[in-house]
């Protein structure tokens, strides 16, 4: 290699890293600007203490999506006034989710060139006690009603559940052992009797039920989605039924809400919401026309809510599980709720 060749290639690679950093420089300040933007009419977020404990009569915690500076941190309301001055606590996350004073956050790293993902779990002050990496983007997060177990769920390749090109990543840790399952794969599958195995097997959107033994999640394999039941303790998922996405276990343990595909949606839009009664397996259509990509999160025992796209990222409405009433706007400018009695 002459010493012209050399000096053009030194050039070419020094431009390059130019422009790697000025990408970067305007990635981070396109961030900042639309961070520190507050937009008139929107709702009030002042910084302040956030716990994860009820206050009288309950508290509403979420992920803030308004614009200004507390965009994407965890906020909180009363229960009771979810439009009411929002309470920022300085933590931010794209999945929250919290239970008996513990909660699951999972957050992005920015990086000059992409990003990268962790989990993090907060104790009721807000204070970390772990980190676990997350192998891709964010997407469903719970924490089970007693503290002790807490999952997350991340697209490791596609980035939405409407197609058929993706693939997630569900992990569960016992916070009381610190014992991490990276992936529900590791679990041994039961359907129509037998061990099921299967290279293309996915699993998202885990819900716990109250004994810190079992919980429900969507498997996807084959082209078909099944809600399992799972057992923590001898590590296996046997399926219940077909076409069951995001299950949300009711506070008795009775019922699911999810997310159903229904025939001639459109592709991107396909879902509905439904209530599934464990015992009878009878389904009941809830009164929400709009197909809605989320796993819900009971409100009480008749009342479910959930997030939709909104001016500014997402909205949060509610709807009773029994199949009557309409949709409610609980707040704007809000994703990934949380009750907290």
């Amino acid at each position: 290699m002459t010493v012209r060749t050399r000096l053009i290639v030194l050039l070419c690679a020094l431009a390059l890293l130019a422009g790697v950093a000025t990408v970067s420089v305007l990635r981070a300040a396109d961030r900042a600007e639309r961070r520190d933007r507050v937009v008139p009419g929107g709702p009030t977020v002042t910084s302040g203490r956030v716990a994860l404990s009820g206050g009288d009569g309950g508290l509403l915690v979420f992920r803030n999506m308004a614009w200004g500076p507390h965009r994407d941190e965890l906020t909180t309301v009363p229960a009771d006034r979810p439009d009411g001055e929002r309470t920022a606590g300085g933590i931010k996350c794209l999945r929250f989710y919290a239970a008996s004073g513990t909660g699951i956050c999972l957050q992005a790293e920015h990086g000059p060139v992409q990003d990268t993902y962790r989990a993090v779990v907060l104790d009721a002050r807000l204070r970390v006690t772990a980190r676990y990496d997350v192998p891709g983007i964010p997407s469903r997060a719970r924490v089970s009603p007693s503290g002790r177990f807490a999952a997350w769920t991340a697209f490791v390749g596609g980035d939405s559940y409407a197609g058929s090109d993706f693939s997630t990543r569900t992990a569960v840790v016992d916070l009381r052992t610190g014992r991490l399952t990276p992936s529900l794969e590791a679990y041994r599958i039961v359907r129509d009797g037998r061990t099921y195995r299967a290279a293309d097997a996915n699993f998202w959107g885990v819900t716990f039920a109250p004994d810190d033994r079992t919980f429900y999640a969507t498997l996807g394999t084959a082209g078909h989605t099944y809600l399992v039941r799972g057992d923590l303790q001898t590590r296996t998922v046997t399926t219940v039924r077909t076409n069951v996405e995001c299950p949300s276990l009711s506070p008795d343990g009775t019922r699911i809400v999810f997310k159903k595909r229904v025939k001639d949606l459109p592709p991107d839009a396909p879902w509905h919401l439904y209530t599934l009664d464990l015992h009878t397996l009878r389904e009941t259509p809830l009164a929400e026309p709009r197909s809605v990509d989320d796993q819900a999160v009971w409100q009480d025992d008749t009342t479910v809510t959930y997030a939709l796209p909104g001016d500014y990222g997402a909205d949060l409405y509610t709807i009773r599980t029994d199949g009557t009433g309409t949709p409610h706007l609980l707040t704007r400018s809000a994703v990934s709720p949380t009750y907290l009695n």
